[in-house]
C-alpha cells in the first residue's frame, strides 16, 4: 500500500491541520479513528473512551483502522491517514504489555515512510477529544517514534513550519506535488 501514508506523531502536533491542508489541495485524507470514536461515544452516551476504558477504545481502533484501509482499497492516489492502525496497536500493546503486532502484518499496511509530528507545545491544546496533558502526548510521540521503526517503517520528522510548508516538504518527499 505504498498510496498509503500515515501522518502520526504527537497528540496536539498539527496533524489534522495538515491533513485539512492536503485535502484542500485535492487529496483522500482519513480522519484519525480516534477522534471519530470519541465523538460518536459521546453523542450516543457510550463509555469507549480513552479515558474510561482505554483497551476497549484502542480495540475499536484497530477496528476502525482496517475498516479505513479496506475502504480505500484498490484506489491508486495517495491517501493521508491521521494515524491509523499502527498507532493503535503500539497503544494497546504499551497498555497490555502483550505483543499484538505480531503476525497482523503492520509493515505491509501503510507507506515506508511515517510523517511524525514532534510535540509542539506552543500550538498543543485541550479539546472535546483531547483530554490528556502534553507530557502525555509527549511520551505516546516517544513510544511510537520506537514503535514504527520496529516494523520496518521510517519516520520523518515533519518541521515545524507554517501549514503549507509543511505540506509542502509531505508532498515533496513523496514526489506527489500538486
Amino acid at each position: 500500500m505504498e498510496n498509503f501514508i500515515v501522518i502520526s506523531g504527537c497528540s496536539g502536533g498539527g496533524k489534522s491541520t495538515l491533513l485539512e491542508e492536503l485535502s484542500a489541495r485535492g487529496f483522500n485524507t482519513v480522519e484519525e479513528p480516534g477522534r471519530r470514536i470519541v465523538r460518536e461515544e459521546q453523542q450516543t452516551g457510550g463509555s469507549v473512551l480513552p479515558w474510561l476504558d482505554l483497551e476497549g477504545f484502542l480495540r475499536r481502533a484497530i477496528s476502525v483502522a482496517r475498516q479505513d484501509c479496506d475502504r480505500f482499497h484498490g484506489c491508486r492516489e495517495p491517501v493521508f491517514f491521521d494515524r491509523g492502525l499502527v498507532d493503535a496497536v503500539a497503544g494497546l500493546e504499551h497498555i497490555t504489555g502483550e505483543a499484538h503486532a505480531d503476525g497482523l502484518n503492520l509493515g505491509r499496511c501503510y507507506n515506508r515512510l511515517v510523517f511524525m509530528a514532534p510535540p509542539w507545545p506552543e500550538i498543543y491544546e485541550h479539546d472535546a477529544q483531547r483530554k490528556h496533558g502534553f507530557d502525555e502526548a509527549k511520551a505516546e510521540y516517544e513510544r511510537l517514534m520506537m514503535f514504527y521503526p520496529r516494523l520496518g517503517y521510517q519516520p520523518v520528522l515533519l518541521p515545524k513550519t507554517g501549514i503549507a510548508t509543511r505540506a509542502d516538504f509531505v508532498l515533496e518527499r513523496l514526489g506527489a506535488g500538486r
